[in-house]
């Protein structure tokens, strides 16, 4: 079963994660992730797409248990994670992306490829990675922070608010958790009404014109995630996550 649902009502399509209980995708579950995006950009019925969840946050990232099980998936989740990112980044469409509780990691990931955020007031938003034995996600955290704050935000593992986040200006708006869905389609109701020609080319526009590489930013990263795997301190950070104690590190 798909860890979401789709919808598409007057050219805006609605992508709901649901898997509880944080939303925290396995290496399937990207994959899938990232093959209905591309597949909203080709559908002629769409114009807008906006990525919401339910549950008690947006998205935890990934399945950190199927990895500390195996750490052989990393390859798979890395290609998961870059397909679904690059699928919202480079979407023929525009992506709003409607965010409530934690975002992190693979959650972060999602937010920097999108295009508009607009985020409940009780969300907030982090990169655990480094505590998870992991990388990735600063060129995606990047596009939404300013440099200095992502490497405080990577280095500490310390998470920032909606407040802050709107601050930064990462954020459209913040609302109620109550009002997120609505303010999202009000957004993507609006953006629908113009010529889907004129909007693909201003995305492809938009896009071009910025400073480097997105997804070549992101491969690199992945480069660190694979040799951050190979070390024990990486098995230790999982192993203690999954085990719910106090990583040792020997060094």
């Amino acid at each position: 079963m798909k860890p979401f649902s789709v919808s598409i009502e007057h050219g805006i399509a609605e992508l709901v994660f649901n898997r509880p209980p944080v939303n925290a995708f396995n290496c399937q579950g990207w994959a899938d992730i990232a093959g209905e995006i591309e597949g909203l950009g080709r559908n002629s019925d769409v114009r807008v797409i906006v990525i919401r969840a339910e549950g008690r946050g947006f998205c935890a990232g990934v399945d950190i248990k199927e990895l500390a099980a195996d750490g052989n998936l990393i390859v798979a989740v890395n290609k998961g994670n870059y397909d679904s990112f690059k699928a919202i980044h480079c979407n023929p469409k525009p992506v709003i992306v409607a965010v409530h509780g934690f975002v992190l990691g693979g959650g972060i990931g999602i937010c920097g490829a999108a295009d508009i955020i607009v985020a409940a007031e009780c969300a907030t938003f982090g990169v655990p990675e480094v505590d998870r034995g992991a990388m990735g996600g600063g060129a995606h955290l990047q596009r939404l922070f300013p440099v200095q704050k992502v490497r405080h935000m990577y280095f500490t593992g310390e998470a920032i608010d909606a407040a802050e986040a709107y601050r930064l200006g990462a954020v459209e708006r913040v609302v109620k958790r109550e009002d997120l869905r609505e303010a999202a389609l009000q957004i993507a109701r609006t953006i629908a009404t113009k010529s889907p020609g004129m909007i693909s080319l201003a995305k492809e526009a938009l896009t071009g014109i910025e400073d480097g590489n997105l997804e070549d930013k992101y491969r690199w990263e992945q480069g660190f995630t694979l040799e951050a795997y190979r070390s024990l301190d990486s098995q230790e950070a999982r192993d203690s996550f999954v085990e719910k104690r106090d990583a040792r590190f020997n060094g």
